[in-house]
């Protein structure tokens, strides 16, 4: 069985983020970055289900710039077998990225593809739903527990009641939480063994996909600073801050 991991660049967790001063996105020049968190969790849980012999094959996908190829690079050196970069330079918005990977369905076949729940940059949480809507496909989101066999997975995942597990038939799409695993360290020698993987470079027209945007960011600003806390002497006085100064009760 062949899984497809679609994976991004975005700006590395670790980096605090400046918003650019005519405020139009967020200034990432000269800045590092890294592949999504979430997607590295999707790949993890592929190479996994690899090493126990229900998938013969892990395909890393991008969408993006030219410099995606060292987020695939990553991919593969984490353990998948190639990968595939469909380059454009333009700006990808949820739904092109899910047309992208629809046609990269219908090119590849897969079995199963998993995919991060969200990426960390816009906060979306829509790819792998639109994935999901246009390859007419069975879904299972926020997973914290796959479990693969010939025919189906069944998913885990957790619901405000606690948790459920769901049993789909494949092909299927499945996005990943946090709790499924923790991915594995990258060592050098599979940073090397990466560098000889094949990797497949594409263009969205290749795919027959537009990529046109729907949407238009309008102003990006910063969240306002918080204001400092006071220390009050009683209740009384707690009381009545957040009561009249609050106004919270």
């Amino acid at each position: 069985m062949k899984v497809l991991v679609p994976v991004k660049r975005v700006v590395d967790y670790n980096v605090k983020v400046r918003v650019k001063s005519d405020g139009s996105g967020v200034d990432i020049a000269n800045v590092k970055m890294s592949m999504n968190p979430f997607d590295e969790i999707a790949i993890e849980e592929a190479v996994r289900l690899r090493e126990k012999g229900v998938v013969t094959e892990v395909v890393a996908v991008s969408c993006g710039v030219t410099q995606c190829q060292e987020t695939l690079r990553t991919a593969m050196a984490i353990g998948a077998d190639r990968a595939i970069l469909v380059e454009t330079p333009d700006e990808l918005q949820p739904l092109a990225v899910a047309k992208l990977l629809k046609a990269l369905v219908d090119k590849e076949q897969p079995g199963l593809v998993i995919l991060g729940k969200q990426a960390i940059d816009d906060d979306c949480n829509q790819t792998g739903q639109m994935l999901a809507a246009l390859c007419d496909l069975p879904q299972a989101t926020f997973a914290s527990k796959v479990e693969l066999s010939a025919d189906s997975v069944s998913v885990t995942r957790e619901v405000d009641g606690g948790s459920e597990t769901l049993k789909l038939s494949l092909p299927a799409i499945v996005t990943t939480d946090l709790r499924l695993n923790e991915p594995r360290y990258v060592t050098l020698p599979n940073i090397m063994k990466a560098k000889k993987k094949p990797m497949e470079i594409l263009k969205p027209a290749d795919l027959g996909v537009d990529i046109k945007a729907h949407l238009k960011t309008l102003k990006v600003s910063e969240p306002p600073k918080r204001s400092a806390g006071i220390k009050v002497p009683d209740v009384a006085t707690l009381v009545s801050k957040l009561k009249n100064d609050a106004k919270v009760i």
